[in-house]
């Protein structure tokens, strides 16, 4: 099941010709998507869980990547994103254990805002 999501992200990296832009489309893509689910809760409820796991399943390859040691982050960077990563695994298992509206405004807020951040910062030449 991980591995699918590792191979549509793959697929669309080839598609795209910068990384930064399409982990910030994925990113604004899921937040889209979780917060249609949350404004909408009574009939979209029932894609919560695909929802959820599309975007544990794109944290978990973001968090293997930035940890990479070839990986050209800083440390402290690497650091910050593996830990807003656990963070957000941790949310999305509140999230499906005991589903809430409101569970999802944090993974919702840190897609959007990670997405802009990758948007915003300069590319390397």
């Amino acid at each position: 099941m991980q591995h699918q999501g590792a191979m549509a992200y793959q697929q669309t990296a080839r598609q795209t010709a910068n990384p930064r832009d399409l982990e910030a489309s994925l990113l604004a893509r899921s937040a889209a998507h979780l917060q249609r689910i949350r404004d909408d809760w009574e009939s979209g409820e029932s894609e919560l869980n695909a929802a959820l796991t599309y975007n544990r399943k794109l944290w978990t390859v973001l968090m293997q990547a930035v940890t990479r040691e070839e990986n050209p982050l800083p440390q402290p960077i690497k650091q910050n994103i593996a830990n807003l990563g656990l963070f957000v695994m941790k949310q999305t298992l509140a999230a499906t254990t005991r589903p809430e509206p409101g569970k999802l405004d944090a993974l919702i807020t840190i897609n959007r805002e990670i997405a802009a951040g990758l948007r915003a910062m300069p590319q390397a030449a």
